[in-house]
């Protein structure tokens, strides 16, 4: 293996200081260490725009490293499938998340969305009655945004709304796992406690779906065929604690950051109250400049060359994806959140041909984009139509936490209820 610069000296992953603020450690990776090999984790780290877009679409790159990063809490899912297995199964998946499939669940979203912010009206106004506050008070992270993808994958799911809570508690367990890079044994077997009673819930139900005659996601892809084949009862169970983190992690950080960019910038937020068209650059700024995904791993098939270090086979590689999106080589201003930036193409962010990498590109790119836009989308419309004035509290500053994902964990705001 050969490098280009000492490695000594170069920003540690797993520091302190790099918790706290990775950004400006995100440069000094793409500018003098592009590929860098880091000890502590046994990985090397790509952080390049044109490299991680490259390596996505590049066989040479593999998801094959899920076999231990994700399958020990989820199972074998699609992630880390290749050629015709992972052809197969994304046919099976792509009719519930494209075109008219998705549509059919807009009613689902919806309701949910209108019940969760009614919910924090509701609190507020309260808190009005009760002459605690003049104006309304929430928490938008614990009171709307981590619920509402939760509780839309549980009844797309065909699942009792009774059990919100215990997949709640599901999705903030596998979270945890996946962003234990340091490797807390607590973290870790609690994340085995939670595959168990994950799977213990759901195989029970999947085999009295297999038979059923129902319209819920569930049930379709117990019945669903791609030449002949079926998933698995375990590829099902597989599948939706999958769905825990890939339906609920995008929209659930996304959407905090999405809403805590636009208050830090009051014009931008005004113009998106006035003009809704500008949703969708919301919403595809807050993905590249704050998206929730800060990094994913890839598996080396064959030795690579890189910037003039060779990666050997079988190497894990992270990609650096909040990096790669905030490279000055592909963005100008790249740490500035704008949501009338001319070199992000809105119309393409949310499809294969993204030149963002959010989503990943290739054929591994996130089959559940779309419901997550639209989620997204009803999600900031409500909180514009419902929470007028929206400001921070007093004394309130957002920071973000985390290292594989990263929002900020509370958001706590005032604003003023719209009228009934």
């Amino acid at each position: 293996m050969t490098t280009t610069k000492a490695a000594d000296a170069a920003p540690d992953i797993l520091s302190p200081e790099f918790a706290e603020d990775p950004y400006r450690f995100y440069r000094v990776l793409r500018d003098e260490y592009p590929v860098l090999y880091h000890e502590a984790t046994n990985s090397f780290l790509i952080s390049r725009f044109e490299d991680c877009a490259n390596a996505f679409r590049n066989p040479d790159f593999s998801s094959r490293n899920y076999e231990w990063q994700l399958e020990p809490i989820h199972g074998r899912t699609i992630l880390q499938m290749e050629g015709t297995e992972h052809s197969r199964h994304r046919a099976l998946l792509n009719p519930f998340f494209r075109g008219k499939g998705l549509e059919r669940f807009m009613p689902v979203i919806m309701e949910n969305a209108t019940r969760l912010i009614d919910d924090v009206v509701r609190r507020a106004g309260q808190e009005l009655v009760d002459g605690i506050a003049k104006t309304g008070r929430a928490d938008l992270v614990e009171d709307f945004s981590t619920w509402f993808p939760i509780n839309v994958m549980v009844d797309m799911l065909g699942l009792p709304k009774s059990d919100h809570d215990r997949f709640h508690k599901w999705y903030q367990s596998i979270m945890a796992h996946l962003n234990n890079l340091a490797g807390d044994p607590e973290i870790t077997a609690r994340a085995e406690q939670t595959r168990q009673e994950l799977r213990d819930y759901m195989l029970p139900i999947i085999a009295e779906r297999r038979d059923g005659d129902g319209d819920d996601l569930l049930t379709r892809l117990c019945r669903a065929e791609v030449d002949g084949h079926q998933m698995s009862d375990e590829e099902i169970k597989a599948f939706v604690s999958l769905l825990l983190v890939a339906g609920g992690e995008t929209t659930d950080k996304a959407t905090a950051n999405m809403i805590r960019n636009l208050i830090d910038h009051p014009d931008q937020l005004e113009a998106v109250r006035k003009d809704r068209s500008l949703v969708d650059n919301a919403i595809a700024e807050t993905l590249r400049h704050s998206g929730p995904v800060h990094m994913i791993m890839r598996q080396t098939e064959t030795d690579v060359e890189l910037h003039g270090t060779t990666i050997p086979r079988g190497s894990t590689c992270i990609m650096m994806l909040s990096a790669a999106n905030r490279d000055d080589r592909q963005f100008a201003d790249p740490d500035e959140f704008n949501i009338f930036r001319e070199d992000l193409d809105v119309a393409k962010a949310f499809s294969g041909a993204a030149n963002h990498v959010q989503f990943i590109l290739g054929r591994h790119f996130c089959v559940g984009s779309l419901l997550a836009r639209r989620e997204m989308q009803t999600a900031l419309n409500l909180v514009l139509d419902q929470l007028h004035d929206l400001r921070y509290q007093e004394g309130f500053t957002p920071t973000e936490t985390g290292l594989y994902t990263r929002s900020v964990p509370e958001l706590l705001v005032e604003f003023t209820p719209a009228k009934p």
